[in-house]
C-alpha cells in the first residue's frame, strides 16, 4: 500500500497520515544535516531505516482502518422482508400476513425496530438482523383447515419471501431516466391528514419492470428515499438470483439460493409441526413459533451455514 495525502481527509486516518509525513520530514532533515560527514551519514542511514519501518507499520494500520470502513459500508443497516401471497387464494393472503406478524414479533423479542413499509413489506433494523433473517428467502407452505372451511378439509397454501439487505451505500448505479415515479395518498384510518396528501410513492424501474411502493413515511421525500433504497436492494436481489441460477449445479452444498421460487419450509397445523426442508429438521409448538418463537430455527440455519452449508431444499416434508 502506498501513501496518499487523501489519508489526511479521513478523520479515522488523519492522525496517522500526519505522523507519516512528520517522519518523512525527519528523514529528509537528517540527510540534509549529515552533508558529507561520514559518521553523520551513517547515523542518518540508521534513522532512515528506523523511520521506514515505522512508516510501513503506519501504512499497515491505515489499510486496516480503511478495510474496516469498507466492511461497515457493505454491512446492511437494515433488512426489508417482502412477502407475497402464492397459491391458495384468500388463505394464501392470510398466511402471508401471519408470517409478517411472526417476523415482526420475532424482531421485537430481539430488541430490533420493526415497521411496515407497505401492506406486505416489513423493514427490520437492528444489529445482525440481516444475518439472522437472510435464509428466510423462499417459498413457505402452510397446511391447515381455514376458518371458512365448513367441511374440515385441509388446505395447502403458500407465500414467498424475499429478504433484501439495505446498505448504507448501494452496490449498483441506477440511471435516473430508467425510473418512473407515481404519487398517491397513503393508507390509514379515514379522516387522517395522511390520507389528504399524496405522500405515498411508487417507483417503477422500466428496464426490469420492478416496482416498489412506500407509504410508511410522513413526507413524500422520505417515502421516495425509502422506496429508492428498496428498489436498489431488489435489483441486487434480482442479480443474485440470476447468478445463483447460472451456477445451479454448484448449489447442492449451499444453505440457500436467494431464489424466492425454492420451497424451504412447511407449517403443518394438524401435526403441530414446522419442517425446514433444507435442514430436514422439524420443530413443534406451532402457536409459539407463529408468535415469533423462531429462535431455534434461525440458530439451526446459522449453525448449518457456518458449518459449510447443507443440502438443497427437498419437496418432501
Amino acid at each position: 500500500m502506498e501513501y496518499s495525502s487523501d489519508f489526511k481527509k479521513n478523520f479515522a486516518t488523519a492522525y496517522l497520515a500526519e505522523e507519516y509525513e512528520r517522519l518523512e520530514k525527519e528523514a529528509v532533515d537528517a540527510r540534509a544535516s549529515a552533508g558529507a560527514d561520514a559518521e553523520l551519514m551513517q547515523m542518518a542511514g540508521e534513522d532512515d531505516a528506523r523511520i521506514k519501518t515505522r512508516q510501513a507499520a503506519i501504512l499497515a494500520e491505515i489499510e486496516q482502518i480503511l478495510e474496516k470502513d469498507k466492511e461497515e459500508v457493505a454491512k446492511p443497516i437494515s433488512v426489508v422482508m417482502e412477502l407475497r401471497a402464492g397459491a391458495g387464494g384468500d388463505e394464501a393472503g392470510i398466511f402471508a400476513h401471519d408470517l409478517k406478524e411472526m417476523y415482526q414479533k420475532y424482531a421485537e423479542q430481539r430488541g430490533w425496530k420493526a415497521r411496515s413499509i407497505d401492506d406486505l413489506t416489513l423493514e427490520i433494523a437492528g444489529k445482525d438482523a440481516y444475518d439472522a433473517l437472510r435464509y428466510e428467502t423462499g417459498v413457505h407452505r402452510v397446511q391447515r383447515v381455514p376458518l371458512t372451511e365448513k367441511s374440515g378439509r385441509i388446505h395447502t397454501s403458500t407465500a414467498s419471501i424475499a429478504v433484501l439487505p439495505i446498505r448504507a451505500k448501494s452496490k449498483i448505479d441506477i440511471n435516473p431516466t430508467d425510473i418512473e415515479m407515481e404519487f398517491s395518498r397513503s393508507g390509514g384510518a379515514g379522516g387522517q391528514n395522511v390520507n389528504k396528501v399524496e405522500t405515498a410513492v411508487r417507483l417503477i424501474h422500466k428496464p426490469t419492470g420492478i416496482d416498489v411502493r412506500s407509504s410508511s413515511e410522513r413526507s413524500q421525500l422520505a417515502n421516495r428515499e425509502k422506496a429508492m433504497q428498496i428498489l436498489v436492494a431488489k435489483l441486487d436481489f434480482l442479480h443474485e438470483e440470476e447468478e445463483a441460477k447460472k451456477h445451479a449445479a454448484e448449489r447442492k452444498a449451499q444453505i440457500g439460493t436467494a431464489d424466492r421460487s425454492e420451497k424451504i419450509r412447511t407449517y403443518n397445523y394438524l401435526q403441530d409441526r414446522v419442517t425446514d426442508h433444507r435442514l430436514k429438521e422439524s420443530w413443534h409448538n406451532l402457536p409459539k413459533i407463529m408468535e415469533g418463537g423462531i429462535d431455534d430455527i434461525i440458530e439451526a440455519l446459522a449453525a448449518a451455514a457456518k458449518g459449510g452449508g447443507i443440502g438443497a431444499a427437498s419437496d418432501e416434508e
